[in-house]
Order: structure tokens, then sequence, then C-alpha cells
């Protein structure tokens, strides 16, 4: 059985963006290469259900458990990408980053 630690080590940085914009073109209803990465989520219409939904998909998909608030206190994918690599690098067993 994986542990939630184990699972996230094998996403490196752009692969975690390329997933984060990929997840709010999928919301947004537009191809991810219209998805800006330095753009705050608010400029394309992600309201509060939709930045819970986008945090529940990241716990689910990489095994972490983040404050609701996250896209919020990191309103970019590449704010949010950063924090969520930070939080990986912690949860990882040996404690190294990549």
């Amino acid at each position: 059985m994986n542990s939630p630690e184990s699972a996230p080590s094998a996403l490196s940085d752009t692969d975690l963006r390329s997933w984060l914009r990929a997840r709010v073109a999928h919301y947004v209803q537009l191809d991810a290469a219209d998805i800006d990465t330095t753009a705050t989520l608010t400029t394309y219409g992600l309201d509060s259900v939709y930045a819970l939904t986008l945090c529940g998909d990241i716990e689910d998909h990489l095994g972490l458990v983040l404050e609701p608030t996250v896209a919020w206190d990191h309103p970019t994918i590449d704010a949010l990408a950063q924090h969520v690599e930070e939080m990986l690098a912690q949860a990882s067993p040996s404690g190294e980053s990549r």
C-alpha cells in the first residue's frame, strides 16, 4: 500500500504546473494553453466553489492536506505550485527536495 508521502515524489515542478493549469482550464472551459500561470485565478473567474474544488483535487492527487484558503493565499498557478512543492518537500520521508 502506498503512503501519501511516497505518492507525490514522482511529480516534477513542471508536471505540477501543467496539471494545475489543466485543472483550471477544465473549470473555466478554456484550453490549457490559454491559461497564464502568472495571472490570478480570479482573472479566469474562479470563485470560492472552484477554489475549494481545486484544493480538494490537489489533496486527492498528491495526498496532501491543504488549508481551504490555499488558492486565495497563493492566487496564481505559479504561486500555488511553489507552495505545494514546498509542502511536498516537507512531507517527503527523507526531507529532501528534488
